[in-house]
């Protein structure tokens, strides 16, 4: 199923649509301010099982995505250096890695004690965080050695991962560059892989 909706205003009724499926178990892929993504939600073990099976066994640990920085808080270890990091690149192109608290589960992080932190510059992808009521898992549809045209067209994304998802949100034409990735577990930011946006 592809289903357009608006960054401006998105539509409720397509938003409860979304929430419906995440909320049973299943796996989605929506837009982001860099490639578009898979996303579940965090309170599904199952869906989370399943995405593991699409991006491989191989893959990294997944990434959280949440509403907005108070939800980080509430998942994350967030002391005020964190904050004020978080505060000036966020909503934005980033993926934070931070120590996770025991609210993010287990088979979210793989024996990992971090988690990468999303808040997208998208309002497509955090009015779906704020109205399923809880962050998401996710991973991006766009493989780290491949770059190719179906990752930026929702269209093209539907024709191949149709059959493996249940719904493609169609937010427009995605790009093909990943995020910065900046772990904040250490004594200085480190930026672990250049991508989109300038860290403040």
């Amino acid at each position: 199923m592809l289903v357009k909706i608006y960054e401006q205003n998105p539509s409720e009724k397509e938003l409860r649509r979304v929430v419906d499926l995440l909320e049973r178990d299943e796996i989605v892929i929506y837009p982001t301010d860099s490639v578009y993504a898979f996303g579940c939600s965090l309170r599904s073990a199952k869906a989370i099982d399943k995405l593991r099976r699409i991006k491989g066994k191989g893959s990294a640990a997944f990434t959280v995505v949440f509403e907005n920085i108070a939800q980080v808080a509430e998942y994350c270890r967030v002391d005020n250096a964190v904050f004020r990091i978080l505060k000036r690149n966020l909503p934005g192109p980033f993926t934070f890695v931070l120590a996770a608290s025991a609210r993010i589960p287990d088979k979210a992080l793989e024996r990992h004690r971090t988690i990468g932190v999303r808040i997208p510059a998208n309002g497509v992808a955090r009015a779906v965080v704020g109205a399923l009521g809880c962050p998401m898992i996710t991973a991006s549809v766009k493989d780290d050695d491949e770059v190719v045209e179906y990752t930026t067209d929702p269209e093209l994304i539907h024709e191949r991962y149709g059959s493996d998802v249940a719904l493609v949100i169609d937010g427009g034409i995605g790009d093909n560059v990943p995020t910065t990735v900046v772990d904040l577990t250490g004594d200085e930011p480190e930026i672990l892989r250049e991508g989109k946006g300038d860290l403040q």
